[in-house]
This record gives C-alpha cells, sequence and structure tokens, in this order.
C-alpha cells in the first residue's frame, strides 16, 4: 500500500510549482548561481595565449587532465578562472575526514554539536586555500615551461605571472567553494555536487557532437550506435542501484502510555546498497586528478619518470585502473564508516523500545548490523568499481571511448535523484501546509454555524 507521501507525490500538478513560493525561490536561485558559474567558465586566465593553449590541450586532452576539464566544465581547455574548479575542497574535505579519524581533539570536536560542525568546516575551509595556492603555483610553473607546436602558452612568464595565476585559480576555487556553500543552504540539492554535475552537463553537446561525426563514417557508425547502447544501460544499472534498499524488520511491542494501550508496531530500518552515493568516487577522481595535471603540463620536460607516471596514468593503462579501483573501495568502506554507525543506532533503537526479531538488543544488534552493513558495502563498493572503471576498461580495449566516463554517469544520475527527492519534499511539505490551512478553515466554520443559526431562530 503507498504512503501518504506517495500518494502525494503521485498526484502531482504542474501548477502547484507555481504556489510553493519557497521552493520556486529557492530553484531560480540555484539556477542564477549555476548560470554565474558557467560564465565564469569563459573567463581566461591574464597572460595566457588562448590558441596555444587550444592547441595544447588537442594534443593532451586525455587521460587525467581530460576528466579534470570534464569536471570544470571545459575551463581546462580555456585555462579560465575556474580552471581548479571544486577539487581543492573536495581534497581538503578528504584530508580533514582522515584526521577526525586519527585525531583525538578532532574527534571530540565533531561530538560537540553545532558548534564543533563549524569549526571543522572553517578549518576545511583555510585547508582548500591552501591546497588551492600549491596547486595553482604548480600549474603556473607548468604553463611557463609548457609550449604548443608555434607559440609558448605563457606570454610574459615570470614571477608576477606566478603571483597573478596563483591568486587568480585560488580565488576563482574559493568563490566556487562559497558558491557551493549558498546553493545549499539558500537552493536545492547540494552545492558542491551542482556544480560538478553542471560542468559534466555542459559538454554534453560537444560530446553528442563527436558522436553524431563519428556516424557520418561508415566504418564506424555500429560501433557509436553500441557506445550509446552500453551508456543507456549504465544509466539504468546506477539507477536501479541507486534505489535499492535492504529494509531490516523491527519490531515494537504493546506499550501503555498514560490510560491509553498502543498496539505493537513493525517498521523497517532501510540501508541503501550503496549507502555512501557518488562520494567514494568523487574523492578518488580528486586525489588523481590534482597531482596527474602538473605531471601533464610537464610533458615537454625531459624527464623519463615523469613520462613513465603519465604513460601510465593514462586511460585504460594499467596503472590508472588499479589504484583508481582501489581508492574507489577504500573510500567506500572509510565513508561508510563515518555515515553509519551500528552502535548508535543500536542504542537509539534500545532507547526507543524497538528490536530486530530474532537478535537481543544494544551490543548484540549493533554487531548484527555492522554484519550487514559489512556485506552491503562490500556490493556497493564492488558496483562503484565496477560503473566507474568500466569506460577505462572500454577505452582501453577498444579505438573508441564511451560519451562519458563511469564516474561523470555516477555522479549526474545520483545528484539527479537527490535533487528530484528534495523538490518533491518541498512540494509535499506545501501540500501538507494548504491542507492543514483548509482543515483549519473547515473547523472555524463549524464553529461559527451555531452561532448563526441561534440568531435566526430569535428572529
Amino acid at each position: 500500500m503507498a504512503s501518504a507521501a506517495e500518494q502525494l507525490a503521485a498526484n502531482f500538478r504542474f501548477g502547484s510549482f507555481f504556489k510553493a513560493g519557497d521552493l520556486r525561490d529557492r530553484l531560480l536561485f540555484t539556477l542564477g548561481a549555476l548560470l554565474i558559474y558557467r560564465l565564469g567558465t569563459y573567463v581566461p586566465l591574464p597572460g595566457i595565449d588562448a590558441d596555444a593553449m587550444a592547441d595544447l590541450f588537442s594534443q593532451m586532452s586525455g587521460g587525467i587532465l581530460g576528466n579534470l576539464n570534464l569536471f570544470a566544465g571545459g575551463a581546462v581547455s580555456r585555462m579560465s578562472i575556474f580552471a581548479l574548479s571544486i577539487l581543492p575542497y573536495i581534497s581538503a574535505s578528504i584530508i580533514m575526514q582522515l584526521m577526525q579519524a586519527v585525531s583525538p581533539s578532532l574527534e571530540a570536536m565533531k561530538k560537540e554539536g553545532e558548534s564543533g560542525r563549524r569549526k571543522l568546516n572553517q578549518y576545511t575551509r583555510y585547508l582548500t586555500v591552501v591546497l588551492a595556492m600549491g596547486q595553482a603555483l604548480g600549474i603556473a610553473y607548468g604553463l611557463e615551461s609548457s609550449t604548443s607546436a608555434s607559440n609558448p602558452l605563457v606570454i610574459d612568464p615570470g614571477m608576477f605571472f606566478r603571483i597573478q595565476t596563483v591568486v587568480t585559480l585560488a580565488g576563482g576555487t574559493v568563490f566556487l567553494m562559497w558558491l557551493g556553500e549558498q546553493i545549499t543552504s539558500r537552493g536545492i540539492g547540494n552545492g558542491i555536487s551542482l556544480i560538478i554535475f553542471t560542468g559534466i552537463i555542459a559538454q554534453m553537446p560537444r560530446a553528442l557532437g563527436q558522436i553524431l561525426e563519428t556516424v557520418q563514417q561508415t566504418d564506424q557508425a555500429l560501433l557509436s550506435l553500441l557506445v550509446v547502447v552500453v551508456v543507456i544501460a549504465l544509466v539504468f544499472f546506477v539507477v536501479f542501484i541507486e534505489r535499492s534498499f535492504r529494509q531490516i524488520v523491527v519490531q515494537y511491542p504493546k506499550r501503555v502510555v498514560g490510560n491509553r494501550q498502543t498496539e505493537g508496531q513493525t517498521q523497517y530500518l532501510p540501508l541503501k546498497l550503496n549507502t555512501v552515493g557518488v562520494i567514494p568516487v568523487i574523492f578518488a577522481s580528486s586525489l588523481l586528478i590534482m597531482p596527474q595535471t602538473i605531471v601533464s603540463f610537464g610533458v615537454g620536460v625531459e624527464n623519463e619518470w615523469l613520462n613513465v607516471i603519465l604513460s601510465q596514468m593514462g586511460r585504460g593503462q594499467p596503472g590508472f585502473i588499479i589504484l583508481f579501483g582501489a581508492l574507489i573501495m577504500f573510500f567506500a568502506f572509510f565513508y561508510t564508516a563515518i555515515v553509519f554507525n551500528p552502535n548508535e543506532t543500536a542504542e537509539n533503537l534500545k532507547k526507543g523500545g524497538g528490536y530486530v526479531p530474532g537478535v537481543r538488543p544494544g551490543k548484540n544488534t549493533a554487531i548484527y548490523l555492522d554484519y550487514v552493513l559489512s556485506r552491503l558495502t562490500v556490493v556497493g563498493a564492488v558496483y562503484l568499481a565496477f560503473v566507474a572503471l568500466l569506460p577505462e576498461i572500454w577505452a582501453g580495449a577498444s579505438s573508441s571511448a564511451l560519451i562519458f566516463g563511469g564516474t561523470s554517469i555516477l555522479i549526474v544520475v545520483s545528484v539527479t535523484i537527490d535533487t528530484v527527492q528534495q523538490i518533491q519534499s518541498h512540494m509535499i511539505a506545501q501540500q501538507y501546509e494548504s491542507l492543514l490551512a483548509k482543515q483549519r478553515l473547515r473547523s472555524g466554520d463549524k464553529k461559527d454555524t451555531p452561532k448563526k443559526t441561534r440568531r435566526r431562530t430569535r428572529r
């Protein structure tokens, strides 16, 4: 039987969107913020020869640098002020979460509640600035040492160029970090995820154009059609897994509240098959992208070991596949341990009088939940690694590439599902408020009716 929320969601009308003033304002704010981000990706970095940069990027657009350009919405190929995108902030979040697991002081700060969370967020922002400045300085040196087929990338290299590059790129990252936080608090969805989502979606017309251009070649038409079919199948597979749950039965016994006795209830504790969503893939990608981006700009430098690393970290290469898969598996288990605490969940069930049939409350329930969650995490981690690595293996085994990588498909589908769920939650809340307002009006009319009838009878 469908729940009340599902019934309301099934009876949505487009006109109800215009009645939800708060939801409309949030959506318009989100769209405006994302439009500002897209405009910023076309503002070039000062001191760069745009034509030389385009020539160089066309020669080295694959591998890690191509993935960075995809996440940045094409900002790397144009070397705009948002070329670093939001990835330094993601790297800083990874470092802070790892430090919380090993530092007692940070762990205690996390348990302080809202005040502790604000301090940790502030530390993450400071670390983001440090990482962005370090990465921007590395990119500045890489740009100075790189040349295209005809001209150098930097018009006037030197200390002034390095300083302005560091200030511009780090400032762009800080602005995007602030913009993402504003979207989260005043808009719809997770701001950081939506920025990455927008960058990926912005590359879709170019990817579709490449597909159409390939289809025009008679010998590649069938292969291009197969690529499209594989991408569509991946999307359906991701949606199916992201909506899959393992429901654990929770029984609540009969209770006496005052003079009333409540009947026993059976509820379910839903555990997602992929508890952490796309976070492990984003973390793994950010750790791989930034160091290799600096190495990529040093292609022309005569350094044998740098060229070996770059060749092994290209799309479809064994080094990239092994390291990427290992990082995804690690962050899947690591982040699951952060977002779900079996001991805390078992304690809350015990306080509420609930128990899992066949399992004693307390410690045994925590062990059981950890047992179930560990096996779900194995399946979820394998699923994430499979979807993220399938396009890379395809690119290494064939001469063609999928329209988007598995990472891009995971991010687009996951962010879309999360954003749609938040929109539905706001619309359901709006419908509940309207129903309550109508109920109050009806109850008010019923109270006024006896008074009117009495006056009429007296007359």
